[in-house]
This record gives C-alpha cells, sequence and structure tokens, in this order.
C-alpha cells in the first residue's frame, strides 16, 4: 500500500514559487518566462503598468465613491459597498496608508465617528487607473 505522504510533493507548499509569484503581483512587476521555464522579474509593461491597489472591488469603490462626494462616514461607505466593518476598515487603512484617502475620527456626542475624503494624490491615482482602463478599452474595439 503506497503511503499518501509519498506521493504528493515533498516541497512545502511556501516554497513552490508562489510566492515570488505573489510578491512580484504585489510589486507590479510583471513575470516572464525565460530558458528552461525559470520565471524572471521584467520590468512593468504597457498592460500592468496600473496601480495594483487599485484593481480590488472595495478599494476601487472607496476612490470613486469619495471623488463625487467631498466625506463620507465609515458607515455611509459600508453601505453604498455592501460590505463588512472588518472588510472596508482593511482596504481603507490601505488606501490611507499610500496617501489616496484621509481619515478624521471624531465623536458626535459618545459615538465615534470616522469620515474619508479623497486627496489630490488618490485622485490622480483614480484619474490614471482610468485613463488606462480607458485606454485598454479602445485598443479591445479595435480588434
Amino acid at each position: 500500500m503506497a503511503n499518501s505522504r509519498a506521493r504528493s510533493n515533498s516541497v512545502p507548499r511556501e516554497d513552490r514559487g508562489g510566492g515570488r509569484a505573489r510578491e512580484a503581483r504585489e510589486s507590479g512587476r510583471g513575470l516572464r518566462r525565460v530558458a528552461g521555464g525559470a520565471q524572471a522579474a521584467s520590468a512593468p509593461d504597457r498592460l500592468t503598468d496600473t496601480d495594483r491597489l487599485l484593481y480590488d472591488r472595495v478599494r476601487l469603490g472607496i476612490l470613486s465613491a469619495l471623488a463625487v462626494n467631498a466625506t463620507l462616514s465609515f458607515r455611509e461607505l459600508k453601505q453604498l459597498l455592501a460590505t463588512t466593518d472588518g472588510n472596508l476598515s482593511v482596504h481603507a487603512r490601505k488606501l490611507e496608508d499610500a496617501g489616496y484617502i484621509a481619515c478624521t475620527k471624531s465623536f458626535s456626542g459618545r459615538l465615534p465617528r470616522t469620515e474619508y475624503r479623497l486627496t489630490a494624490t488618490g485622485r490622480r491615482a483614480l484619474q490614471g487607473y482610468l485613463d488606462h482602463m480607458e485606454a485598454l478599452i479602445r485598443a479591445v474595439k479595435k480588434l
């Protein structure tokens, strides 16, 4: 009887190259195949030369909503994007760390109130993303 462990790949999952690919995706670098099938990092090409931070639906939704509203509260964004507290909090923090949105915390009576607004950097990033998507749409329509 064959041992199931002997049949499986003995290399741990995190050492199978997925880490390099994930790291390249998150950093915006593309991967290309080289001789022997190995992967090497390449300079960003035209298709991947966009802000990876905006690929997520919730983060893009936050920036889009703030582009048409001066400020929105945490509660308003949560309802608008139909997401959970934790999910919205994590995505908003990433955008705040990148300098795309600004967060103001205050109290309304005894209740905490968190408000977000789009920064000039965030507006430029959103505009760049939209310009890139429009260019892709035009290129595909030519086919």
